[in-house]
């Protein structure tokens, strides 16, 4: 039987699978409460380690330190810890990096790079990031993320996500209200006005269409909110839903559960998606009947990343789904990393 990543998506670039949900942490503590949770709930989340709110001033050093000791730290057991850099006007982003990629680059499941300006800009960041990792003696270097978060980013989006070697783009509100100089009013720094207001809307849109055209995973900006369940919940909801993103912030740990509830694929998806692809396989990829329907390799496509994403958010499969589509001694694909759920 062939496999779907095999048949359906040959000779493409793979697509990211990561979690639906990544969550900051900024100082040990936290950090390693983040671990600890991330090991009961499973990786249904990523725990980016942050160097650049989390760190005092003057202490930049230090904390960069400590952060690259925590993600080489026996409780990284998922291996699934990020950082969060300084940006690339700052005076500390190459020691940010030459510290992180040089003590944990092995480790390292991915660099956010925050507040970049323009294609020009993030092209030079990504390119000393690779130099580091070469110098450091690195197959490959980290996956990069970027932030966009100011009016100059929005304008370059399409060529930024076009730029090698990153793996997601991010929409970061707060600062991108800020850089409107008042003329977006603070009531779209949340809900509902964030998903209200046009100039904001408008921003969301581009980023999740430049990164999902060029196979980036679109990540959504946090929820303020963390003592009601119900706001986080809402808010992943209508990224997903409305504005195509496949993955969304989260600043404390309550927020973790919902965000990943409102990504994950309902139970009726997921089995329509598992019938399908069975009877695909069973018809060696040709068209099936389902349910007076007719599906071909173009709905395929869709239902195999349906199967994908609720395999991330830790949804259940249908026993004959897994064993068929993610056999524990399947080699691991591009793009389909095993997730130990």
């Amino acid at each position: 039987m062939q496999h779907p990543d095999h048949v359906l998506f040959k000779g493409e670039k793979s697509f990211p699978a990561l979690a639906a949900c990544e969550h900051f942490a900024g100082n040990e503590k936290f950090i390693r409460k983040a671990f600890a949770l991330q090991e009961d709930l499973g990786p249904v989340f990523d725990v980016t380690c942050d160097c650049e709110d989390g760190a005092p001033a003057g202490k930049e050093r230090e904390h960069a330190l400590m952060i690259a000791g925590l993600v080489n730290d026996v409780a990284n057991t998922r291996e699934r810890a990020g950082v969060r850099i300084h940006d690339p006007a700052h005076a500390v982003f190459r020691q940010d990096v030459d510290i992180l990629v040089g003590e944990s680059g092995t480790r390292l499941a991915y660099i956010t790079v925050p507040k970049v300006t323009a294609h020009d800009q993030t092209a030079k960041a990504i390119e000393y990031i690779h130099d580091s990792s070469l110098k450091a003696g690195l197959a490959t270097p980290p996956p990069i993320h970027v932030i966009v978060e100011t009016q100059g980013a929005l304008r370059d989006v399409f060529e930024i996500a076009s730029l090698p070697g990153l793996q997601a783009v991010v929409f970061g509100l707060l600062d991108f209200v800020s850089d409107h100089r008042g003329a977006i009013a603070a009531s779209a720094m949340r809900s509902p006005g964030q998903f209200q207001h046009h100039l904001v809307t408008r921003a969301k849109t581009e980023i999740s269409a430049a990164a999902l055209a060029h196979g980036l995973i679109p990540t959504h900006n946090p929820c303020l909110v963390f003592d009601d369940r119900t706001i986080p919940r809402e808010d992943a909801r209508i990224a997903r839903e409305e504005f195509g993103f496949l993955r969304m912030y989260s600043i404390h740990p309550a927020q973790i559960e919902p965000i990943v509830e409102a990504m994950r694929p309902s139970a009726t998806d997921v089995k329509r998606a598992a019938d399908i692809l069975l009877a695909a396989q069973n018809a060696d990829w040709g068209p099936v009947s389902h349910d007076g329907e007719m599906h071909d390799r173009a709905s395929y496509r869709y239902f195999w990343d349906v199967l994908k994403r609720a395999r991330t958010t830790g949804a259940e499969l249908p026993a004959a789904a897994e064993n068929s589509f993610f056999p524990r001694d399947f080699p691991t694909l591009a793009g389909t990393e095993k997730l130990d759920l």
